[in-house]
């Protein structure tokens, strides 16, 4: 326990923990301030996803590379996952839907580029391996695809069959699932010698290890309190966004991909101070793929079970050519292997370029 306070003590962005005991207080204490609600359930849910990344890696040091890896990758987006679920059983498809879309979009862009851009400012050129980023980026490619067509589809052939559509969608999602553990299999096991560089940077990455015990109590902890104040922040999430001019689409979006991603943004940003743009880009495309993959297909199957009825794979138009736009920029990035700051901001301004859009502009239904 030791350990672990000084390691709450030595990351600035673990003293928001301070916030989750006072929004589930509030939540009982103040049960119509839905907007003040919304603000601290934010400002809980960072530190929370922060202090799962860190057990997390705790135990992929202990597991070792295939089995720590499998862990990451399941439990690296687990604060959006929670979101979602939550979202799924009260029927706010709009959020889901937002989420995942926003996720793919924010990892592709915002963290890629902000990591372009802080490794570039004390470096003149960085490299990364060309390989392994083309593999994530083409994995990210091809996932995407699959969750576009049910959209393109509607819209270009005008399928007016809301069944043939459901049904296209969950067969598409067992479909992804299963590629996405192939995946797996591929970079843990048959070809992990292309992911050589992204497994150090994993192993070498900063910061103190937990014992095992306590970062598997820790987990544990921390998986209820997210899906506590992720109910919370769902509950209020509607009211709140009317109130601050915010649409579902937008807290969705960018509210909750930010939130939720708050610490591998830390992670990818600090490889990239560190000159270790390897790490930086196998978290943003890694992470990218994983949703897409994983996130959203599981998404659609559990909505056959906790929410009042089945949800499609069919986003609005707008999402449609966000997501495309970002995942063919993560290809053109991952294709040269090497950055500067400049890259990072033109990344950055293509992401900006949607946020606005989203506010100003939101999709109407």
């Amino acid at each position: 326990m030791m350990r672990l306070a000084r390691m709450i003590r030595g990351n600035p962005l673990l003293w928001l923990l301070v916030f989750v005991p006072v929004v589930i207080f509030g939540e009982h204490a103040w049960p119509e301030a839905h907007t003040r609600l919304f603000l601290l359930s934010v400002l809980a849910i960072i530190p929370l996803a922060a202090l799962l990344s860190i057990a997390t890696e705790s135990v992929a040091h202990y597991t070792g590379d295939a089995v720590g890896g499998l862990i990451n990758a399941t439990l690296g987006n687990l604060t959006e996952l929670v979101i979602i679920i939550t979202a799924l059983q009260v029927g706010q498809y709009a959020l889901v839907k937002a989420s995942i879309a926003g996720a793919i979009v924010t990892n592709s862009l915002f963290m890629l580029g902000g990591a372009f851009l802080l490794g570039g400012l004390t470096r003149h050129v960085q490299e990364f391996n060309r390989v392994s980023a083309r593999l994530q980026a083409s994995l990210l490619f091809i996932a995407t695809v699959a969750l576009l067509m049910p959209s393109a589809l509607a819209a270009v052939d005008r399928v007016a069959d809301p069944a043939a559509l459901q049904s296209l969608s969950t067969m598409l999602a067992i479909l992804l699932i299963g590629g996405y553990a192939l995946a797996m299999l591929f970079s843990l096991r048959t070809h992990k010698e292309l992911f050589v560089s992204a497994a150090h940077g994993d192993a070498e990455g900063e910061g103190e290890v937990l014992p095992l015990a306590l970062a598997l109590a820790i987990l544990g902890v921390v998986t209820v309190l997210v899906a506590l104040v992720s109910e919370i922040f769902v509950g209020s999430v509607e009211v709140a966004g009317d109130a601050l001019g915010l649409s579902p689409a937008f807290v969705g979006f960018i509210v909750v991909s930010l939130v939720g991603g708050a610490a591998e943004f830390a992670a990818a940003f600090s490889a990239a101070r560190r000159d270790r743009l390897d790490l930086s880009v196998s978290i943003a495309l890694g992470s990218a793929s994983q949703i897409a993959l994983f996130i959203a297909p599981l998404a659609v199957l559990l909505s056959h079970f906790v929410g009042p009825q089945r949800m499609g794979l069919d986003f609005w138009p707008g999402a449609i050519v966000m997501m495309l736009i970002a995942t063919l920029t993560a290809a053109l990035l991952a294709n040269g292997g090497r950055s500067t700051w400049f890259v990072g901001i033109m990344v950055l301004m293509v992401y900006a370029i949607f946020g606005l859009s989203l506010y100003i502009l939101p999709p109407i239904g």
